[in-house]
């Protein structure tokens, strides 16, 4: 029984040895790869913030139809209204 058990933890040992060097070697890579994806801006999130950007300045512009800034305003998809 005992010499089954030894076996057993012998057979097992290298598997996590090599599990650990693999991780140990690939952990700068992921970390890497992690500040890249933190330090860049995606095409959905480029869209999302500028949609939020222009509701804003559509809210701004029917206010303060006036404003400088609203010559930026798309007035075809952003019209504007009396709330």
């Amino acid at each position: 029984m005992r010499t089954g058990l030894a076996v057993l933890a012998a057979l097992a040992t290298p598997g996590c040895i090599a599990k650990t060097a693999v991780d140990i070697v690939t952990l700068p890579v992921k970390a890497g790869a992690q500040v890249v994806d933190w330090s860049t801006t995606s095409q959905d999130e480029a869209d999302r913030n500028y949609g939020r950007e222009m509701r804003k300045l559509a809210k701004r512009c029917r206010k303060d139809p006036d404003d400088a800034e609203c010559d930026r305003l798309d007035r075809d998809r952003y019209p504007a209204r009396d709330d």
